[in-house]
């Protein structure tokens, strides 16, 4: 490793992710003087990674996994710290015929005994016969590899420094499974999505030719975490097959200080960075005046700055283009994007340099006849979703109703997806896979939405979705008008859902209680929440305060609204009932 930082330019002649393989890719990227950067909470480089430095270490280390005693398609699960070994450990896998599983770090909150049980539950639906993991989470995962019977645990480098002669490493063929990735909400019944080696560089090209339509000036920025598709195929594995520069920053440093990646892209002059919605929400909460001690930021040249990962909050993205509009941000920058872990990552991208066009329609419309109707001057509820463009291509997407017939544009329905960058399907797990991909190919996202001039919108989650007297209600659209009318309630601390009782469907709404020291407190936040459903929405429903930070969040930083409901119906919020006695307006 040097001490970098690496350069942006390169010397090799760009190819954009035409490739056969992960290791043909990174053979000819080690020919350039591209690489990976790694910075800590203080902004500093920590180590450079150059691809020919990567390549070199991925190889010996390779030959060491198999002298350790894994064979050809074994699974190697790695928990996923921002570092170098964890890259270096991915790409051996690669060369060495393993099948890599990348796992979180222990989240903010939960403790060390949910975390543990979540290891070890995505460890065995891996089949893992190795497990790496980070020097100071060794005593935590001890019991794990004694339970599992993983042939081999420990440090990366610890085997890294090993001794070993050089091994044979036979060709990695296109049809092999490149790694395995785990939902970032997949928690008590884990289902790991199989990628192929072509699957993955089939959308590493489209996204490196068509959706980012990558320049040899560009420059990638991350704070997104390798074990999450965003971070690990849009800003580890794409960039490699594009010989394209990163500079990665672990996700917990950002969370601490988020202006942390702005900074990173004034300093180097990124010009590529994705965050889901909230990522953008954290800066514009910090503020500018959280910049004033450094020197000046400049985003000038930041010409890609992507949302995807979660549903796109609109309003969130124009107070961030406000907010940094004096630094050189620029609104037009802004480039939403539609994709998931069961089409490698990316299924389709808005235009380049348009920003985040939005169609506004009439709510009322879309929730009782699953219409999405052009809002006109007298809508009484305008609702405005933004437009993820057309699907990348060679990429086939419909709308289909319940009954499985396709519907036409602005009919809202299940999004289905069909394209060279599916999974091969769930690892393993014949009957989940055969509920979500059809005999000819087509993939049941889960998503709600519609298309509007071949353009994708998406409305929401099918399971999310709540049902309220024959109305469609999206648990987002409630949280997101209490975050914005009542001041005490940020981005994140909201969940809604939907409870049975009794026959119907009971509308429940989780507050982390911030800013509410007592009773009477507390008792105003409830009023004013179900003030602003009654208003906005026409909705009666359950209200209960949490403690702060008690909501459940995926790995990726996302709320679990299922996982919230379970523990809710588990009673680890309280008693529900008394609460709502007590606490309801």
């Amino acid at each position: 490793m040097t001490t970098g930082p690496l350069p942006t330019l390169n010397n090799l002649a760009s190819r954009l992710g035409d490739f056969a393989t992960l290791p043909e890719a990174l053979d000819y990227a080690a020919e350039g003087r591209t690489g990976l950067n790694f910075f800590n909470g203080k902004g500093e480089i920590t180590a450079a990674l150059s691809y020919r430095a990567l390549r070199r270490g991925a190889v010996a280390l390779a030959g060491r996994l198999l002298q350790a005693g894994l064979r050809r398609g074994d699974r190697v699960a790695i928990v996923a710290e921002t570092h170098p070994d964890v890259v270096t450990a991915f790409c051996a896998s690669q060369y060495a015929g393993l099948v890599p599983a990348l796992l979180p770090l222990p989240a903010a909150f939960g403790g060390q005994d949910i975390y543990v049980e979540h290891i070890r539950r995505l460890v065995l639906a891996a089949g893992a016969s190795g497990l790496f993991v980070p020097e100071a989470l060794q005593a935590w995962l001890i019991p794990i590899a004694r339970g599992s019977g993983v042939k081999v645990f420990g440090t990366i480098a610890a085997l890294a420094n090993g001794a070993g002669a050089p091994i044979s490493l036979p060709p990695v063929r296109d049809d092999e499974i490149a790694y395995l990735q785990f939902s970032s909400g997949s928690t008590r019944f884990p289902v790991g999505v199989a990628v192929t080696q072509r699957a993955l560089m089939e959308n590493a090209r489209s996204i490196l030719q068509h959706g980012l339509q990558v320049r040899p000036e560009d420059r990638a920025v991350s704070w997104l975490p390798l074990y999450h598709d965003m971070g690990l195929v849009g800003f580890l594995l794409s960039p490699m097959a594009g010989q394209v520069t990163v500079d990665l920053l672990p996700a917990q440093e950002f969370a601490r200080r988020p202006q942390l990646w702005l900074r990173l892209l004034s300093a180097n002059r990124g010009t590529l960075s994705y965050s889901p919605s909230f990522g953008y929400e954290l800066c514009v909460r910090r503020g500018r005046s959280a910049s004033a001690a450094g020197p000046a930021l400049d985003l000038s040249a930041w010409r890609v700055a992507g949302i995807g990962g979660d549903m796109i909050r609109t309003p969130v993205l124009a107070r961030f283009a406000e907010t940094f509009a004096p630094d050189g941000f620029r609104a037009e920058a802004f480039l939403p994007s539609y994709g998931m872990a069961e089409a490698t990552l990316a299924i389709s991208f808005a235009p380049l340099g348009a920003g985040c066009a939005t169609d506004t329609v009439d709510l009322d419309r879309l929730e009782r006849e699953g219409v999405a109707a052009p809002a006109m001057p007298e809508t009484r509820r305008p609702r405005a979703f933004a437009i993820c463009g057309a699907p990348l291509p060679g990429t086939e997407v419909e709308v289909r109703d319940a009954a499985g017939r396709r519907v036409g544009e602005r009919e809202v329905g299940r999004i289905v997806v069909r394209g060279p960058g599916l999974m091969t399907g769930y690892d393993r797990c014949p009957e989940e896979t055969a509920a979500v991909l059809s005999p000819d190919g087509w993939l049941d996202t889960g998503d709600l939405g519609y298309l509007l001039k071949g353009q994708i919108v998406i409305t929401g989650r099918a399971k999310d979705l709540i049902i309220v007297n024959g109305r469609n209600v999206w648990p987002q659209d409630l949280e997101w008008s209490v975050e914005q009318a009542v001041k005490t309630v940020r981005g994140g601390d909201v969940a809604a859902f939907a409870v049975e009782e009794d026959g119907t469907e009971q509308v429940v709404l989780l507050i982390e209680a911030r800013g509410a020291p007592d009773r009477a407190a507390r008792e105003r936040l409830a009023t004013d929440v179900g003030g602003v459903l009654r208003t906005r929405h026409g909705l009666e429903a359950r209200i209960v305060l949490v403690p702060p930070g008690s909501l459940p969040h995926t790995s990726s930083g996302k709320l679990s609204r299922s996982l919230t409901r379970a523990r809710y119906l588990d009673g680890a919020f309280g008693a529900p009932a008394a609460e709502a006695a007590e606490l309801h307006p």
